[in-house]
C-alpha cells in the first residue's frame, strides 16, 4: 500500500480556514474521509494526488512531495470526481476511455486492448461508440472510474462519487469501488459505502475530530451533528 503523509497541513480560501495543522498518515487499503459540508474532506483529497497544494505543510505519496512531483504523484493517484460530466472530455465512451492513455507511450493495439477491457469491466461494452454525455447517471460514473483506472494506478481516490446518484446507481458504483485491487480512498456523505473499510476519518471544521474504524467512526460523526 502506499503512504500519505499530512504533516502540519493547513489551508485557506480567501478569509476562510479550511484545514488547521493536520497530521495524518494513511497507509490501509480502503479508506474514507467524512464530515459535514465545509469540513475540509474535499480539499484533503484533492491535496492526496496534487489537484490542490496546501498553503501550509506539506502532503507525501511514498516520499513524494505531492505540490512538488504533481505529475508523478497522478501517475500513481487517480482521482474521481463528484461529477464525471467534469472528467468526461470525448465525444464517444471508447474515445474517453483512449483519452486518459495519449501520453501513456503505448501503441494501438495496447491501448485498444485497455480501453476493450474496461468497457467489459463497467458494462459499458455495448455503448462504446454511443455518446458519453448522453449516458445515465451511474454509467457515467463508471466511465470516470474507468478512466481513471485504466491508467492502471496504484491508488484510486473518489471525492463523493455517489453523491448524484439514486440508490440503485450508487450501489453499482459502490460495488466498482468495492472489486478494486488498488488502494482506495474515498469521501463521502453514504455512510454505507464505508462498510467493510479499514479505516475512517472524521473531519470537522477543518481538523480530525476522530479516527478509528467505520462503526466508530460513523458513531462519533452521528454525535458531531446532533
Amino acid at each position: 500500500m502506499s503512504e500519505f503523509r499530512f504533516d502540519a497541513v493547513g489551508h485557506r480560501f480567501g478569509e476562510r480556514v479550511v484545514l488547521r495543522d493536520i497530521d495524518l498518515r494513511i497507509t490501509e487499503r480502503r479508506v474514507g474521509l467524512i464530515g459535514a459540508n465545509g469540513s475540509g474532506k474535499s480539499t484533503m483529497a484533492r491535496m492526496l494526488n496534487g489537484l490542490l497544494k496546501p498553503d501550509t505543510g506539506t502532503v507525501t505519496v511514498d516520499g513524494l512531495d505531492a505540490a512538488r512531483k504533481g505529475a508523478q504523484v497522478r501517475r500513481k493517484v487517480g482521482f474521481v470526481f463528484t461529477d464525471p460530466d467534469t472528467q468526461i472530455v470525448m465525444p464517444t465512451v471508447a474515445e474517453d476511455l483512449a483519452f486518459s492513455l495519449r501520453r501513456s507511450g503505448l501503441d494501438k493495439a495496447a491501448i485498444a486492448g485497455r480501453v476493450a477491457g474496461m468497457l467489459d469491466r463497467f458494462g459499458l461494452a455495448a455503448h462504446a461508440d454511443h455518446p458519453a454525455h448522453l449516458l445515465s447517471g451511474g454509467q457515467k460514473q463508471l466511465l470516470a472510474i474507468g478512466s481513471a483506472l485504466i491508467r492502471q494506478p496504484e491508488v484510486i481516490v473518489a471525492d463523493e462519487p455517489t453523491t448524484l446518484l439514486d440508490l440503485r446507481n450508487a450501489r453499482r458504483v459502490s460495488e466498482a469501488l468495492n472489486s478494486l485491487d488498488q488502494q482506495v480512498i474515498v469521501v463521502t456523505h453514504q455512510l454505507a459505502l464505508l462498510d467493510g473499510f479499514d479505516r475512517v476519518v472524521v473531519l470537522d471544521d477543518g481538523c480530525v475530530a476522530f479516527d478509528g474504524t467505520p462503526a466508530e467512526a460513523v458513531g462519533a460523526y452521528r454525535r458531531l451533528v446532533e
